[in-house]
């Protein structure tokens, strides 16, 4: 088949979607899906709608606070070489969809001019409708969209293929890296030749930070030497991941929590600690039990799009900590179903395959860690002392967007099922 097949074929899919008939081809999974948040969220799928552009200032503002400034010399080397020939742009957005960076054909620039395709634009999926930025910021993954799959039709002369980058440091999404040209141009390699180009600016992001920790190792080895005998402490950089250790068994990362600075705090893995700055992180210094202080109340906050957390009550105060996509999903899980899941439960609902256990228990493994006191094993499921507070979106947003489990299906739906909390 064909662009211009393709391109008639998905036209009469959408049409027919949007009138509430039987389609003539079922659209792909993901772009059905955004399709739903589109008619949910009253997304008009003929009415061209743009919202406010960034001022300069407002941009470069934005610009200067971004790790993705760090990362545009890999994705130029990546992606420019070949887009003049291909008549496409490269875009760079921040994680609310607005467009940070954008080069490429100059014809092209011209013709996203005229879409409302610039630097400043707000390209969230919720304001222009499906689209290779902002429905890649809501499911976390690489997608391509083809001519009619976009919700508004003022787009379908354009394809797009957009590819999350994430923060390796903490796995935040820093935001995408798209490519876009005229429909003419789409070559079906492209969401895999732009999905490389984004893991290889992750790992550079990587190795910059490998070499921050070394640089802390180095300011702290004399510190820690100097440190009484006995005395347990370490240093962590701004995120939490360990330089230097004294007295304890190494551990790759401490959670830290959101409102953090100096002085005395509590730490699930930890215990007591005394905060004390250093050059690019923290030296924790530790005193009092290492199991730290009995949980009584988490609350998981699923209110705000793309930015959940969870919030630990014990006797020893209150913590919180920001949760990956993956951890969020399985927490909403446990919150679901009082008695608890298998292994092979969990695998079947998140990855459809109850095979893999091991990637389930891998992050089971990593939550419990992040949350000491809070969960049980075998089956998964948290504390039966422990008070659940779920907090879940306004109406009108959609609950965990990213997720395809069934569960989260249906209470996205409005219809949860057993052991849900009230």
């Amino acid at each position: 088949m064909n662009a211009r097949e393709a391109t008639r074929l998905l036209k009469g899919v959408r049409a027919a979607t949007l009138a509430g008939d039987r389609p003539p081809a079922v659209p792909r999974p993901e772009i059905a899906e955004s399709w739903r948040r589109m008619l949910a969220g009253g997304v008009h799928p003929d009415r061209d709608t743009r919202s406010r552009v960034l001022t300069v200032a407002e941009t470069e503002e934005r610009r200067h606070v971004s790790p993705l400034r760090q990362i545009l010399p890999v994705l130029r080397e990546g992606l420019l070489p070949a887009l003049d020939g291909s008549l496409h742009i490269m875009v760079v957005a921040d994680a609310d969809g607005r467009l940070l960076w954008r080069e490429g054909a100059s014809s092209i620039l011209r013709k996203a001019d005229r879409l409302g395709f610039g630097v400043g634009a707000d390209w969230d999926e919720s304001v222009v409708g499906t689209n290779g930025v902002g429905t890649a910021l809501v499911t976390g993954r690489p997608v391509q969209v083809f001519s009619a799959e976009h919700f508004v039709s003022s787009h379908h002369d354009w394809t797009c293929a957009g590819a999350p980058v994430h923060d390796p440091r903490d796995g935040r999404l820093l935001g995408v890296v798209d490519v876009s040209g005229p429909l003419a141009t789409m070559h079906p390699a492209t969401l895999a030749w732009v999905s490389s180009v984004a893991r290889l600016a992750e790992q550079d992001l990587r190795i910059r930070h490998l070499e921050s920790l070394e640089r802390l190792r180095s300011v702290s080895a004399p510190l820690l030497a100097r440190l009484p005998a006995g005395e347990r402490a370490l240093t962590v950089d701004p995120h939490g991941w360990t330089a230097a250790v004294t007295g304890l068994a190494p551990s790759d990362r401490i959670p830290l929590p959101k409102s953090f600075g100096p002085g005395r705090l509590w730490l699930p893995q930890l215990g007591d600690c005394v905060a004390e700055p250093l050059p690019g992180g923290w030296l924790l210094r530790i005193g009092g039990a290492r199991t730290g202080a009995p949980v009584s109340r988490v609350v998981l906050d699923l209110s705000r799009p793309r930015s959940w957390s969870a919030t630990v009550y014990g006797a020893a105060g209150s913590w919180s900590q920001d949760l990956s996509p993956r951890h969020t999903e399985l927490l909403f899980l446990l919150a679901e179903r009082a008695r608890g899941w298998s292994a092979a439960e969990l695998a079947a609902e998140v990855f459809g395959d109850a095979t893999r256990t091991v990637t389930v228990r891998a992050e089971m493994s990593r939550i419990r860690r992040n949350l000491a006191g809070v969960l049980a094993h075998r089956p998964y499921r948290f504390g039966d002392d422990v008070e659940i507070e779920l907090i879940r979106p306004a109406e009108g947003v959609d609950l965990l967007p990213h997720s395809t489990a069934p569960t989260v299906v249906r209470a996205r739906l409005g219809r949860p099922g057993e052991g849900v909390i009230p």
